[in-house]
C-alpha cells in the first residue's frame, strides 16, 4: 500500500498532515510509516487501519485513523478528535499487547 494520509490531495498535502499529526502527539516522522496495527485489548483481538475507523469499543464513531506513529515504547494511534484537533491519542504499549505492524510501502 503506497503511503496517504485521509482527505489529503495529493503527496505534499499528506506529508504536511501527516507531519502535522506528529507534532501534536509529539511523535517522530521516520521514513518507516504503519499503515496497520494490530493488538490484543481485555483478550479481544483488534485491528486498525490508516483510512478506516477503529474498532466500535474505542468510541470514536465513524472517524477514520489518520495516522499511526511508533514511538519508543508505544503506538500512538490518531483521529481527528483524538490526537488531531484535540485530545489524545489512543496509546498501544509494544511490549504487552502489540500482534503486528505492517508498513506502507
Amino acid at each position: 500500500m503506497k503511503f496517504f494520509v485521509p482527505a489529503a490531495k495529493d503527496d505534499i498535502k499528506a506529508e504536511q498532515v501527516y507531519s502535522a499529526f506528529a507534532r501534536s502527539v509529539k511523535a517522530p516522522i521516520t521514513e518507516k510509516r504503519i499503515w496497520k496495527l494490530q493488538w490484543r485489548d481485555r483478550e479481544i483481538d483488534m485491528e486498525c487501519e490508516v483510512g478506516k475507523p477503529l474498532p466500535p469499543s474505542y468510541q470514536t464513531g465513524k472517524e477514520l485513523v489518520m495516522a499511526i506513529f511508533e514511538c519508543e515504547n508505544l503506538y500512538k494511534i490518531c483521529t481527528l478528535t483524538r490526537g488531531g484537533v484535540k485530545g489524545e491519542p489512543i496509546l498501544g504499549w509494544q511490549k504487552l499487547c502489540i500482534l503486528s505492524n505492517i508498513f506502507f510501502r
